[in-house]
């Protein structure tokens, strides 16, 4: 028993869930197990958006030191903001909004990967800069309008059973083929081998310039497809539906294990990082801290589940 214990501790991932239970367990402790149920149902919801972008952030972390993309919030936007106008609240569009979602993630893609590739511009410049073209293009489409999503499509994203959401399930099994295609597949190995070494993995075969696009251009579309089914969830495509997800992309991978220097990425623990964050900010609004505490707070537990997290690894 204490092999497993000892083996459990060593996996990276470990420390976003035991932090996501501790701060659950705090935050039910405080109010004596009223709501214990529904928070979790609450979280499961929120950290399903998390994880679905925090999936192509994570690959593109995993791409070495400078790789990140910064246009996650104008991509969810502007992809939410053409799907839900497209659908005009018909089922029966609700497949082709999908497909265009998915086409903005593209184009976006392309569009990032080619100011990086072409220009020379850092990744961290060239997403940043085209975010504002993109949050530009949704203000312009949208003019302002915030149209419904269709029935089915909301009942969908807000269905739960046994007090677990439908969507939450079948992200879980996006985040499974996921893990499979980062660990069993040549294009996740060769993500790895560039993040580890990028003239090492050339002089090896991998097609470095291919895999990175492939890369941006994923992130692109899981970025799409969390705006699609997030503007379905809360009742239509906002401006700032994305603002939250900047930051909040990038600390769920850290925190659920990805190496910040590249090289090594780590799926289950998004789901952790994720339930974490929100079980987090859960935790400081029912002790009624004001909005600056609350910041301070949840940059400091940040650090110290990044740091330990951090040690483990180093030790390994």
């Amino acid at each position: 028993m204490p092999t497993v214990v000892a083996r459990l501790l060593e996996k990276p991932w470990i420390w976003a869930y035991a932090a996501a239970i501790a701060v659950w367990v705090v935050t039910i402790g405080f109010t004596q197990g009223q709501g214990a149920g529904q928070v979790l149902t609450a979280a499961f919801t929120f950290a399903t958006f998390f994880v679905i972008v925090a999936l192509g952030q994570m690959f593109v972390v995993t791409l070495g030191p400078g790789n990140v993309d910064l246009s996650i919030p104008a991509t969810m936007t502007l992809a939410g903001t053409v799907a839900t106008k497209i659908m005009d609240t018909q089922d029966a569009m609700i497949l082709i909004g999908l497909v265009l979602a998915i086409g903005v993630g593209i184009g976006v893609g392309i569009f990032n990967y080619a100011l990086i590739r072409l220009l020379r511009i850092p990744p961290i410049i060239a997403t940043l800069s085209s975010s504002f073209l993109f949050q530009s293009a949704a203000i312009w489409y949208n003019r302002g309008l915030r149209i419904k999503p269709p029935p089915l499509l909301a009942d969908f994203s807000t269905s739960v059973i046994l007090g677990i959401p439908v969507l939450a399930i079948c992200v879980v099994l996006l985040a499974v083929v996921m893990h499979v295609i980062l660990t069993r597949t040549v294009y996740g190995r060769s993500v790895i081998a560039i993040g580890q070494n990028p003239r090492a993995a050339w002089l090896a075969g991998v097609s470095v310039d291919a895999t990175r696009f492939a890369t941006y251009v994923m992130c692109a579309v899981f970025a799409a497809l969390s705006g699609y089914l997030f503007s379905a969830f809360s009742g239509g495509a906002a401006l700032n539906m994305g603002q939250e997800y900047l930051l909040s992309s990038i600390a769920v991978v850290v925190i659920g294990g990805t190496s910040v220097a590249g090289g090594f990425a780590n799926v289950p623990g998004l789901w952790g990082a994720a339930l974490f964050l929100f079980l987090l900010v859960t935790m400081l609004n029912t002790f009624g801290l004001g909005a600056g505490v609350r910041l301070v707070m949840t940059g400091l537990i940040i650090i110290g589940v990044i740091t330990i997290a951090g040690g483990q690894r180093n030790t390994r």
